[in-house]
């Protein structure tokens, strides 16, 4: 019986990277701490990413702009540009690629490799961590950490609590020595665990990760169900999923948009208008890939996020569309009925249930076609002379997002 070529994985994730792309671009800034802020004409905006420079200070990310500044008086602050960061992201893709074609991304600065059919091309997996490193900062200015394993939440595991904090950003997580390396960590540290779940842990005599994982299963499953076993696996370092490249190119299940808007939406009135565009972006990209929904869905959220406020619900509409209005009227239904008056800083906006808008289903006495007709039109025109070539009167109100949006990518600036 031939014995089965033990799979070698690799998680390599760029060090602070939209930082880092900055630092590369601005070399008068190498040896000064920087962060890249979500609105550095705002104290109160938020920290994206912080250079290693700028953490010796104890700045963080996700930290508020006017507290990093306090602790860091000579901070170099950068406004995000996201089309860059994609731009680069994309060229360290290349350059993994250069070494095997099983690539897949996990985050704009985290990818996984299953390199195990190039090792005798490039050498050992340290060899083949080490020439991806010199490349890339060759190239790109962006250092990069590796964790190696047999499995791609191992590797991660070893990326994220091994390879960042040891010299040389190597590391190899050897499943057979999960019990002296990986399980003596405390479980805060562990993949998918956060604050709240660790401090149920604690309340269940779990401390380490070693303790999650010789947890008898039956006991995480009775509290929560199929999380717990995922949680159980990790600890275990059990995963059998491939390294699948294109993986962001599989079927959608639904297309989404959410904002967080820049104050407290109190009123239906400006409520209504965010909806709207909301409703827009989501028919659009539905168009654009030629797809209809059936399902729509509506959430909201306040700002105080230690005391949550809000709801998600859905509803199943008479008929699969991507037609702005239809998808807006089932969204003002779904959110006046459920929405308590309480202010609002985010919502969301969805379309699921999908099929392709070629099996259109005809119905008397409406003029559906005719909408669709306009709305590719429309649609027609943005993509030529861009997103505010053309826009509805509401967004010009002051609720609007529409305008500043358009300057925007995942919410950041270009």
């Amino acid at each position: 019986m031939v014995k089965s070529k033990k799979r070698v994985i690799m998680l390599a994730d760029c060090q602070s990277f939209y930082a880092s792309v900055e630092k590369a671009a601005h070399p008068q800034y190498k040896n000064k701490p920087l962060v890249v802020s979500g609105d550095p004409a705002r104290r109160s905006g938020i920290i994206l990413a912080a250079c290693p420079l700028a953490k010796k200070y104890g700045v963080t990310t996700a930290e508020r702009l006017g507290d990093a500044l306090r602790k860091c008086p000579d901070l170099v602050v950068m406004r995000p540009r996201m089309s860059e960061y994609i731009r680069v992201s994309l060229q360290i893709t290349e350059i993994y690629q250069s070494f095997t074609d099983l690539v897949e991304p996990y985050s704009i600065d985290e990818q996984h490799l299953d390199v195990t059919g190039s090792i005798r091309l490039f050498g050992c997996p340290d060899e083949i961590a080490r020439r991806i490193q010199q490349q890339v900062l060759y190239q790109t200015g962006v250092y990069v950490r590796v964790g190696i394993s047999d499995c791609k939440v191992l590797s991660k595991i070893a990326c994220d609590i091994f390879a960042k904090k040891i010299p040389g950003g190597i590391f190899t997580l050897d499943r057979d020595k999960l019990p002296e390396t990986l399980w003596p960590k405390p479980v805060s540290e562990m993949f998918m665990v956060g604050s709240r779940i660790t401090r149920h842990f604690y309340k269940m005599g779990i401390h380490t990760i070693g303790d999650l994982a010789q947890t008898p299963l039956p006991r995480l499953t009775k509290r929560w169900g199929v999380n717990g076993e995922v949680l159980w696996r990790i600890a275990n370092g059990i995963d059998s999923s491939p390294v699948t490249p294109r993986s962001q190119l599989q079927p959608q299940k639904g297309v989404g948009h959410q904002m967080t808007l820049p104050r407290d939406y109190t009123s239906w009135e400006e409520i209504r208008i965010v909806l709207l565009e909301l409703c827009e972006l989501v028919g659009r990209r539905c168009r654009e890939k030629g797809l209809m929904g059936s399902v729509v869905s509506v959430g909201c959220q306040g700002a105080d996020f230690d005391h949550p406020t809000g709801f998600s619900r859905q509803m199943k509409i008479t008929d699969p569309t991507n037609i702005t209005d239809e998808i807006f009227d089932a969204a003002c239904l779904l959110f006046r009925r459920h929405w308590n008056g309480l202010p609002v800083r985010k919502i969301g906006v969805s379309l699921s249930d999908l099929c392709q808008d070629s099996l259109v289903q005809l119905t008397l006495f409406d003029n559906r076609e005719r909408k669709r007709e306009l709305e590719r039109a429309t649609d027609s025109l943005k993509r030529r002379f861009g997103e505010t070539a053309i826009l509805r009167a509401s967004s010009l109100d002051d609720a609007g997002q529409a305008q500043d949006r358009a300057l925007r990518i995942g919410g950041h600036y270009k």
